[in-house]
């Protein structure tokens, strides 16, 4: 396992960012291992729902977690509001950094992470695959 740690800054899109660090470093199977920071806009997919929320204010990230490689990643975030109110949901692209998002990676080099279309739920789902 190697580890990666970044920090994305104000306006910077989480998701975005995350993929295009996949890309440039080419892995193959990762992990986000932690994050916290906050947000102004949070792009969110709730739980069975077919369409986004976007969320604007003042959001502290709770918890991010997600698998990713160069396939694509999938995401879940945690946010509080200024009340304490917290928000789970699928991270879409479109958020943005508030303040500061410190995010600590892992890349599994003995994995092979890719998203298959899986008939039975419909969607891409992660296909675990040994690195060869």
């Amino acid at each position: 396992m190697k580890t990666f740690a970044l920090r994305l800054r104000p306006g910077e899109d989480p998701q975005a960012a995350l993929d295009s660090f996949a890309q440039t470093r080419h892995l193959q199977a990762a992990c986000v291992l932690t994050c916290v920071g906050s947000l102004r806009k949070a792009v969110l997919r709730f739980a069975n729902q077919d369409q986004a929320v976007t969320l604007v204010g003042h959001f502290e990230i709770v918890s991010l977690t997600g698998v990713f490689s160069v396939q694509g990643g999938h995401y879940h975030i945690a946010i509080s509001d200024g009340e304490g109110r917290t928000y789970g949901a699928h991270l879409l692209e479109g958020s943005e950094v508030y303040t500061t998002a410190e995010i600590v990676l892992a890349s599994l080099d003995d994995l092979h992470f890719l998203r298959t279309f899986d008939p039975q739920t419909g969607y891409p789902e992660l296909d675990i695959q040994p690195n060869s």
